[in-house]
């Protein structure tokens, strides 16, 4: 199907374009012919993975000197989107990997750079994202997971449990937040990232164990996994940026959840743009009491809706990615676009479920899989609650009345 007029984007240069247009044929005739079966087979999607590699797009937004596309947030968020809108678990397999990648370019010390980014631009070397713990999720300051310095080797002995890896068992980097426990007056100074490398594979390598795969709701295919470590023992330099930046872990993972949340805009915003294209040539293909139900103005206005809301929460993924890609900060704008996007993309989903009718909930229909989808964007990458927290505290900060 042509994607119309909705959700495009102004001001693309021709590279971007060229990329975009090779990854949307992509999508159309190597994942969406095969994204249903392998998802209800809860099957690695090995061949496009492999696909993805010979694509450079391990590497889009790696600077061409560590062999990578040297691409924007935003060209990355707009295949994401279009590999969403294929199938969202094929963006999962990038989206750990690609805010790594932008963690060591942003944070790395020039060892770590060199190291690790050509690795990581062919694929060779994938990466995985660590935050959330059994205990906690959102709330990072309730981390656990601890790093006791080894006076005598200058080492450091990681134990704990991490939670919700995303390439667990696949990854060879793991970017992993813990505490440090500086002293310092703020919880917040109290911790630090460390690169964690490991052999690539479910079972324990050195004090790393990732026990299995975690079953889920939808987002299959891809592999969500524990971490569990005990007393883990890394040198001094698998710390983010080396020894100075010891404490800095809590503001450099913020950065990278930053790009993580335009990520997850933009997920959402491909899911529901398939969402919407599954509904109205659904619409236009059953009859009911003598027409096309597309002529019937239930649901003629419930495409009106939602083609608005995908072009809505469009606009803001692109908005939010370019503020970022300039430089500034875009904590309220990705919290924005990632709150209106998850929000719209479940909205937008089960209107084309309901109006698939029985038929939505067949697993013949590919729109039962984005119905099990959808909710996880909900989730990933923080609540619609906890954007709603961080959108609000920045606009009173902001708008705070004086006197």
């Amino acid at each position: 199907m042509v994607m119309g007029r909705i959700a495009q984007t102004d001001g693309l240069t021709e590279v971007q374009a060229d990329i975009l247009s090779a990854v949307r044929t992509f999508v159309d005739k190597e994942i969406l012919p095969y994204a249903t079966e392998l998802e209800h087979e809860d099957e690695y999607p090995e061949a496009i993975v492999e696909a993805m590699k010979e694509m450079g797009l391990f590497g889009i937004t790696i600077p061409a000197e560590y062999g990578g596309l040297g691409e924007s947030l935003l060209t990355y968020a707009l295949v994401v989107e279009e590999i969403a809108r294929g199938w969202m678990s094929v963006s999962g397999v990038i989206n750990t990997h690609f805010i790594v990648a932008y963690l060591i370019l942003q944070h790395g010390s020039a060892e770590q750079k060199q190291r690790l980014l050509p690795k990581m631009a062919t694929g060779e070397v994938r990466g995985a994202f660590s935050m959330s713990e059994p205990g906690c999720g959102s709330d990072v300051s309730a981390i656990t997971t601890r790093a006791v310095a080894d006076e005598d080797s200058g080492d450091y002995l990681i134990t704990g449990q991490k939670m919700w890896l995303t390439n667990g068992a696949r990854a060879g980097v793991v970017a992993t937040l813990v505490r440090t426990d500086e002293g310092a007056d703020s919880v917040y100074r109290n911790m630090t990232t460390f690169l964690l490398e490991k052999e690539p594979g479910f079972g324990t390598h050195g004090g790393i164990t990732i026990p299995g795969k975690l079953e889920k709701l939808g987002y299959k295919g891809v592999e969500t996994t524990e971490m569990i470590l005990a007393g883990h023992r890394v040198p001094a330099s698998a710390i983010l940026g080396g020894e100075p930046a010891r404490g800095q872990g809590f503001y450099q993972m913020m950065d990278g959840v930053e790009v993580g949340r335009v990520n997850v805009a933009a997920r959402a915003c491909g899911i529901m743009i398939r969402a919407f294209e599954l509904a109205i040539s659904y619409a236009q293909q059953r009859r009911t009491f003598g027409h096309q139900i597309a002529e019937h103005q239930a649901i003629a206005f419930k495409l009106a809706d939602m083609a608005t809301k995908v072009e809505a929460g469009h606009l803001m993924m692109v908005s939010a990615a370019r503020k970022k890609d300039s430089g500034q900060r875009n904590d309220v704008e990705a919290g924005m676009a990632k709150y209106l996007a998850s929000e719209y993309c479940h909205e937008v989903t089960t209107e084309s479920f309901r109006i698939h009718g029985g038929y939505g909930y067949s697993k013949e229909y590919e729109i039962e899989r984005l119905y099990r989808e959808a909710p996880f964007m909900l989730i990933g990458e923080g609540t619609s609650e906890i954007q709603k927290r961080i959108i609000s505290r920045a606009l009173l900060k902001e708008y705070r009345i004086r006197g």
